[in-house]
């Protein structure tokens, strides 16, 4: 289930959007990321074919059952570590800048006892 961070960058968008609006569209992930539409083709085509997404005629862009698995998790690492930075005192724009990059580094191990702790 190991991906790159681009990638899991791209499932956790899709998950974000998935939440507020009805379906999902290249151009939505585009627009949320501040990406060129081609960019995104390209990573939707890579996680399409690593069977993370699928794509309706229509283009619209559905997560797979992995594909959530793995948003999932890095959408809940993402907002327990920010919430936890801006509650040590972290200005909130700062702690979510760094939880998104802690996100995708930290261990499974270290993430449980900080959700442990946190808790």
């Amino acid at each position: 289930m190991s991906l790159n961070e681009s990638a899991e960058n791209y499932l956790e968008t899709i998950l974000v959007l998935s939440k507020s609006r009805p379906v999902v569209r290249s151009v939505d992930v585009a627009t949320e990321l501040g990406f060129k539409k081609s960019s995104v083709s390209v990573a939707m085509k890579k996680l399409r074919q690593n069977e993370h997404i699928t794509v309706s005629p229509e283009g619209y862009i559905y997560l797979t059952v992995t594909g959530k698995e793995i948003a999932e998790m890095i959408y809940e690492r993402h907002k327990l570590l920010s919430s936890w930075l801006t509650a040590l005192g972290v200005d909130k724009d700062i702690a979510a800048e760094d939880a998104c990059r802690i996100e995708h580094v930290i261990s499974k191990e270290s993430f449980e006892a900080i959700k442990k702790h946190v808790k």
